[in-house]
């Protein structure tokens, strides 16, 4: 599997909250395991943090890292 770009690169300023579907994808075991959650709860959380392009049209679909990570630490305060 090729290796998302985003996931090697930055943007210009270092401050873009969103990442690719596939990076989020490649990481989701990762970060399954580190958390000891379930990787299909980790599925679920990506795919509600999943954004559509820009007003429909521009842009690829993106997943929001800031809202993820609020998500799973909401998760951790639970447990």
């Amino acid at each position: 599997m090729p290796i998302p770009a985003d996931l090697v690169l930055s943007s210009a300023s270092g401050l873009d909250p969103h990442i690719s579907v596939e990076a989020a994808r490649i990481q989701a075991s990762r970060i399954a395991r580190e958390r000891k959650i379930p990787q299909s709860v980790i599925e679920k959380i990506i795919h509600q943090n999943t954004e559509g392009p820009l007003l429909g049209i521009w842009g690829m679909e993106r997943v929001n890292v800031l809202q993820l990570n609020i998500d799973l630490e909401s998760i951790a305060v639970q447990r």
